[in-house]
């Protein structure tokens, strides 16, 4: 009879992994289904169609080393730009910023993102539906986290800036620059 008892347990244990693991994977492959519409070019905003054609070469290429960069920028930078972190959701500085001017990178300095271009998207990141110039950033494919999407970088120092989705303002070319505030300064127009 417990012997009965333990391998009614067993089956039932077995029964609840099975089911959660057809729950778990479901849902990755509707996730993963759902992340594969951002990979449409998008030439005419900058963004999405540099997927995957490298780190593009420039005359200003900022290269440095990792000690160098550990000791220009802070933690949070650091994590950010060289590790590809990622603030939480409302908590960095500029996803509530109203002022005017450009925003820039906080590795470089390249000019990234003007005010002009940023919208409330309500994720909790400072969204841009377009870069200030094509050439500024680029795109790589990111497939962490069990998920599809295409990673902003920035064009001079390849620092990691956020990531780019088809989610934007459709009257703006329908991209979403989701960009991490600890990647970026922000010089106000005077």
């Amino acid at each position: 009879m417990k012997q009965n008892v333990v391998t009614n347990m067993q089956i039932g244990l077995l029964a609840v992994s099975v089911v959660g693991l057809v729950v778990l994977g479901a849902f990755a492959t509707a996730s993963m289904q759902s992340k594969e519409v951002v990979s449409k070019p998008k030439d005419e905003v900058g963004g999405i169609s540099g997927v995957e054609a490298g780190s593009p070469k420039r005359k200003d290429k900022v290269v440095r080393t990792d000690a160098e960069w550990k000791k220009r920028l802070t933690p949070e930078q650091y994590k950010i730009l060289r590790v590809k972190g990622t603030e939480a959701a409302f908590c960095g500085r500029f996803h509530d910023n109203k002022k005017t001017g450009v925003y820039h990178c906080a590795g470089c300095e390249l000019p990234l993102f003007a005010s002009n271009a940023k919208f409330d998207s309500g994720t909790g990141w400072p969204s841009f539906f377009q870069p200030v110039s094509k050439a500024n950033t680029w795109t790589k494919r990111d497939t962490s986290y069990g998920m599809i999407r295409d990673e902003v970088l920035c064009a001079r120092c390849d620092g990691h800036l956020g990531h780019v989705f088809d989610d934007g303002p459709v009257d703006k070319g329908g991209l979403r620059f989701c960009i991490n505030s600890d990647a970026l300064t922000f010089k106000a127009s005077k």
